[in-house]
Formats: structure tokens, sequence, C-alpha cells
């Protein structure tokens, strides 16, 4: 069954990153399944209004002052007015929002649920329970899923941190990886098939080289592409870069990425004298991602919190020995033999980044068959279905048996969950929020009965009636033309996707005897 998706989120393109990329390949592919899909995201610099991107999507750049982190500032009902409108003109019936730290998505959840339309909320981060700032997250998190329809996490283990951050009940958070498309991050020379039997080089390859063991003397490339900030472990990395570099001479570095930690990456090659070792990038775009990568022979990942990591994963399908840090979900991502896990400690990290450029010496590590093995294992369209299942689930499409899944292993465990139980009830959905503390609970209910009063003088103001309707991109369909063949009885139908397609049929058909 189609459905009308309105993604909302802070983070979209053109900045790079993991839930970016998220968003825009799970969207394409929703609509490759036939859902109508929009995105809802901020202003950037250079883009602004409405935007459509490859196979119809449409990004809504809402105008909103950004504060941090392109993290726009909070307003709680400011947003409410266009949001409405949008989802209207759109005809939005499932509203799924992404990331934690994202004010639109929780903002846009509240305001969903007031306007009587499902909602979904993914999670792509782990945070923690001590500091000031996560436990203001956490409490805010807990105010938006009290309502929310269904969850989902992208690791077993960013699923058991949302759980206990928003005392979800675990049968309404589902569990659904990311991706790559394999075919974008492809190791140098990797020749592949096309649809029409053709053998065909990826862009940039080479004739593939015989494989044979790295010697002592031969220079092996260790690739960092990551943001340089302290959660993705900047200061580890310029601590053991000295280290390794001493350990093996034969060593160099290729860092990609900006953040506040630059400088300090700088400021540490300029005292060591290794600039010749090390070679900075500066920020990059995710297309240049893999023309990077496979210059490398190591990709090292000295992260401090991660809920995926999908940046390793791309890194293997090119190719990579992978060395990384053995936190949060990492440990789910790839096998054993794709992967070194250090501890997040210095010594650990340089002691195994130091047995990968062993093994790979000792060609203990056939790196040629990470490929078609990250292939097989990581589809979007995988995702897509899972993700399909989930709005079914939450619309009633699904019956709550089949949502749950039986016990004859034949159901994906990942998509269990607690289905279209959340009532649009005002009362009802008081009294969930009450739930949430002494003083927030209180707080909450506040919010809803504005938002819910907003919503009633909106009615009145811009009636719904007033708001056009928005045409939908034109589908792509298949054309069936009546075509007489000479061999059979009687004309019989041609099925053609374009009109290319049909004008060499009718030359093929034209040069018959």
């Amino acid at each position: 069954m189609p459905y009308n998706i309105a993604m909302v989120s802070d983070f979209f393109f053109p900045q790079p990153g993991g839930v970016e990329s998220h968003i825009y390949q799970l969207s394409t592919k929703l609509i490759d399944r036939g859902h109508k899909i929009i995105i809802i995201t901020h202003a950037y610099k250079g883009r602004t209004g409405v935007r459509y991107l490859t196979n119809g999507l449409k990004v809504y750049h809402v105008p909103f002052l950004v504060i941090y982190r392109e993290s726009t500032f909070p307003t709680v009902f400011s947003f409410f007015p266009i949001f409405r409108n949008i989802v209207l003109r759109e005809e939005i019936e499932i509203v799924h929002g992404h990331a934690s730290l994202s004010s639109f998505c929780h903002e846009a959840i509240l305001h969903a649920r007031t306007m009587g339309l499902r909602t979904v909320f993914t999670d792509h981060s782990l945070f923690g329970f001590a500091d000031a700032g996560s436990i203001l997250t956490n409490k805010l998190l807990k105010f938006t899923l009290s309502d929310v329809d269904h969850v989902i996490c992208v690791s077993h283990t960013c699923k058991e941190n949302t759980v206990l951050r928003a005392s979800l009940d675990p049968l309404m958070v589902s569990v659904i990886p990311n991706a790559v498309v394999a075919e974008n991050f492809a190791p140098l020379g990797y020749h592949k098939t096309g649809s029409n039997g053709a053998l065909g080089v990826y862009p940039g390859a080479i004739s593939p080289p015989p494989p044979r063991p790295l010697g002592p003397n031969d220079i092996i490339t260790i690739v960092v592409i990551s943001r340089l900030f302290y959660n993705k472990g900047t200061d580890l990395l310029i601590a053991a870069i000295p280290r390794i570099l001493a350990g093996d001479p034969n060593v160099r570095f290729i860092i990609a990425g900006s953040g506040p930690k630059a400088i300090d990456l700088e400021q540490m090659l300029e005292r060591r004298v290794l600039q010749d070792k090390v070679e900075l990038l500066g920020p990059v775009r995710h297309e240049e991602v893999r023309d990077v990568m496979v210059r490398g022979h190591i990709y090292l990942h000295p992260s401090l919190t991660e809920a995926f990591g999908t940046v390793i994963v791309e890194a293997a399908s090119c190719g990579l020995y992978v060395v990384c840090t053995r936190v949060g979900g990492i440990p789910e991502v790839l096998p054993q033999h794709m992967t070194k896990f250090a501890k997040p400690e210095e010594d650990d990290i340089v002691a195994e980044t130091g047995k990968a450029i062993a093994s790979l010496r000792a060609n203990k590590v056939r790196t040629e068959r990470f490929h078609d093995q990250v292939k097989m294992m990581y589809s979007w369209t995988n995702v897509a279905e899972r993700t399909e299942r989930v709005y079914d689930g939450i619309t009633g499409a699904l019956s709550e048996e089949d949502f749950y899944g039986d016990n004859s292993g034949n159901s994906w465990s990942a998509t269990r969950g607690r289905a279209g139980v959340q009532s649009f009830a005002l009362i009802d959905r008081l009294k969930r929020y009450y739930g949430c503390g002494v003083w927030a609970g209180k707080l909450f209910c506040l919010c809803v009965i504005i938002d819910y009063l907003i919503l009633k003088f909106l009615e009145v103001w811009a009636p719904r009636a007033d708001i056009d309707i928005a045409k939908s991109w034109p589908k792509k369909q298949t054309h069936v033309i009546r075509v007489e063949d000479e061999e059979a009885d009687e004309p019989g139908p041609l099925k053609s996707t374009s009109v290319r397609s049909f004008r060499d049929y009718a030359l093929r058909r034209d040069k018959r005897p």
C-alpha cells in the first residue's frame, strides 16, 4: 500500500554525514517502491525554498535560525504553521523524524500527532546519562517518544540505549541497520558485469594487478575520513599518529574531514615535522569519499561513541582493512575477518594498527574479497522493505499478529513492535505526557494543550480548503503497445518503458525480409 511520507530532520544534504545519506538513500528506495516522499529540513547556504533531487524527491528548505552543528533553534510552536501548510499541501499520512538532536524532528512529531498523523522516529546516535547535555537531551527524547507510534534504531546497542533513555517498551522499537550502495564504493580495478552481460570497469579503475603480499619496504597508506570532533576520537588520532609512524617508517596517512580539532591536528604535524607523511585533504563531498579510500590499505576509525558507523562499511567495500574502536554498535557492523578492534585508548589503537599492518604485509587478509561480501550483507532495498513493514504495522495494514511475527522463525524480529496503539484523543495524549516526570510531565501537558489550541486557530485563520494541493511528481509507467507479429496468428502486446526501445523494435521489424 503506497503512503505519503514526510522525512523531517535538521540534517540533510548538502551537509555530508551518515544521517544525511541514510535519509536520502531510504527516501529514493521508498519512491522506487511506489511511495511519495518529501523531505523537510532547514535552509542551507545557497539552498532555500523547494528543491527537486533525483527520482522526483522534493525537499523543503525552511528558513530557520541554526545555532549549533546545523541544529535549528528550538521554538516548539513557531514551526507549526508552515509545517501544517506543507503537510496539507502534500497530503502527508506519515511523519518520519530522524536524529535526537534535530529540533525540526521533535517539533514535527509533536505537531503531526496533534494533526492526527502517524509518526515514526529513527535514532542514529548514542548518548550518556550523567552529563547535563545528555540529561536534557534524554528528557526531550522522552517527551517526543511518549506519543510516537514506532521507533527505529540502527543497531541493537542503539536500541538498548534509546529504550533506557526514553523509558520505552522494547516491543515498540525496531532495529533496522544502515546500508551502503556497494557499487559506489568499489576497489580500484574492480570489474562488474552490466545488465546486458558486458564486462565493465568502475570509474577510475585500472587493470587489476595480481594479488601479492606487500613487501617490508612497500608503502602502506592509512585513511581517516571523519568529522574532527572530540567524540570522533580526534584526540586519540593525534596522539597515535606519531607513534604509528615511528613504528613503521613506510606508513603514510591520508586524513579527510573538518572540525574544531583540525587546528590541533595541524599543530601536531608542524611540531613533529610530519607534513611529508600525513596528507590533510580538508572536507570532502560524499561522492568523493570512494576516490579517497581507494588510495589506502587500512581505514582507521578511532571514534569514542558510534551507533553504527556507515563509513567503516564503505571502507570495507572499497577493499580496506578496518581498524576501529570497540564502542557502541560498531562490533555489530562487520565480521571479524574484516576488522581489528581496539579499546578507545591510545596504546591499544597503536598496537592494533601495528598488527593490521603486519597482517597485510604477510598477506593474511584477503581484502580483494571484501567488496562482494559487503554487497551481500548490506542493501538499501532491504532497509526500505523493512521500514515499509513498520509503516504497514502502524497504519493497520498489517494485523497485530503479523506485525509482531510468529514463533516459526520466518518473520523478522527486527520489525516487531506495538502497532497502532497510540490514540489521537487529547485526553489519552495528556495521560502519556503526564507520566514523564513530576514537573516535566506538567510542562509537557501544557505544551500539548497549547499546540492543540494553535491547531484550532490555524483551522480558522487558514482553512484547509484554501490550501492548494501540490501535484505529485509523475511516476514512470510501462506503456503497452499493440504490434502485429507476422509469425503470430493475432496481434500481441509489446511492453516498452521508453520511446527509444520502441523505435529500436520498429527498426528491427522493418528490416525483416
